[in-house]
């Protein structure tokens, strides 16, 4: 059982309990169960296989946990997929844009596809903090990886969503990038927000809790 649990008197936001994983007839992990309040973060580490990217792909529901329970503010989110979804914004190993679309024509279909109104001065604020202004325009096929993953927190950031899920946010950025994703997560938590991040690079966010998964 892996357990990593605040018993403070903060009111917690995201609470999971006696989770259970198995792909492929191996178990990932099991009995495993946490919490997060308000402005905190949960850097999950660990060797490949140990299963950051299956908890991520879990809490997001795009894959079905075995055992356990996983509720926000309280209420199981399985009773109300809909309404899960559009407290969180995901960023996985893809990048999630469409190559034909500009950058800014992703980040305002993101927004849509969230049944949320268009708001673009968070989507200008976004680009900007990422500095792809200059890109905005550009079809997203016409961008290096770097300036792909750039977008792609971009569209994280524009999503208004409290919990954001990161699996691996320092791919293919270089270090001035890598200091504004730091910057952009510092500011997402001192206004409230939530992030669980899975990663190899370290993320220097102060008060972060840490949860080590092991095959």
């Amino acid at each position: 059982m892996l357990s990593w649990y605040d018993s403070t008197c903060m009111t917690k936001l995201l609470e999971v309990a006696g989770l259970a994983c198995h792909r492929g007839g191996r178990r990932v992990f099991d009995g495993l169960s946490f919490s997060l309040a308000s402005g905190e973060l949960l850097v999950l580490t660990g060797p490949n296989g140990s299963g950051k990217t299956t908890l991520l792909r879990a809490l997001a529901l795009l894959v079905p946990a075995d055992a356990g329970a996983i509720r926000w503010q309280g209420a199981d989110v399985a009773a109300d997929r809909e309404s899960w979804r559009t407290s969180l914004a995901w960023l996985g190993h893809l990048d999630g844009l469409k190559g034909d679309l500009t950058v800014r024509e992703n980040l305002a279909v993101a927004q849509r596809l969230r049944a949320q109104p268009s708001d673009g001065e968070r989507i200008d604020d976004a680009l900007a903090a990422f500095e792809l202004v200059p890109l905005a325009r550009r079809p997203v096929r016409t961008l290096s990886a770097g300036q792909r993953r750039r977008a792609a927190l971009a569209r994280v950031v524009s999503s208004d969503a409290a919990l954001w899920l990161l699996d691996e946010p320092l791919n293919a950025l270089d270090a001035d990038s890598q200091a504004a994703l730091h910057v952009i997560l510092e500011g997402h938590l001192d206004s409230g927000g939530l992030a669980i991040a899975a990663t190899h690079a370290p993320l220097r966010i102060p008060g972060a809790h840490t949860l080590e998964l092991r095959p």
